[in-house]
């Protein structure tokens, strides 16, 4: 007999879903183990985004890059993605210990844009699917709906 947590249990494929009404979204989560998640945030009406985000499941530390974008303002258009994803890989294939958001931001600053570490009290997706034993006191994930 399955317990109705169990049930209802949230997985990384559930996090693909669309945030913004037909133009935006999150997609691509993965579970880069040791407690820490990434995603792809997209953006499509008018102009085209792309970022990603890592986050750290215990601690709620966000690591965040714009990796592409098109048509969204002023600002020229770039596609670094290629490059933003590879200095993401050659971190991750490394000690842990070693691959701080510290370091891969420093790495990013010249190759992506708007990179950013941040710490949120709420609980995303991802670690909500991936880690929910390290949600400590973070507002629990809640899928809207």
């Amino acid at each position: 007999m399955l317990i109705a947590g169990q049930a209802s249990a949230l997985t990384l494929a559930d996090c693909t879903r669309t945030t913004h009404i037909s133009h935006g979204g999150q997609a691509d989560h993965v579970d880069l183990g040791e407690g820490r998640v990434m995603w792809r945030d997209w953006w499509s009406q008018e102009g085209t985004a792309t970022a990603f985000v890592l986050a750290e499941c215990a601690t709620g530390q966000t690591l965040s890059l714009l990796a592409a974008e098109e048509n969204m303002g002023r600002r020229n258009a770039f596609d670094r993605t290629d490059d933003a994803l590879a200095v993401l890989e050659r971190h991750q294939s490394g000690a842990r210990v070693f691959a701080t958001f510290e370091r891969i931001a420093a790495d990013l600053n010249n190759i992506a844009r708007d990179v950013e570490i941040a710490t949120l009290a709420t609980e995303n997706c991802a670690c909500g699917a991936a880690y929910p034993e390290l949600r400590g006191e973070k507002t629990e994930f809640m899928l809207a709906g």
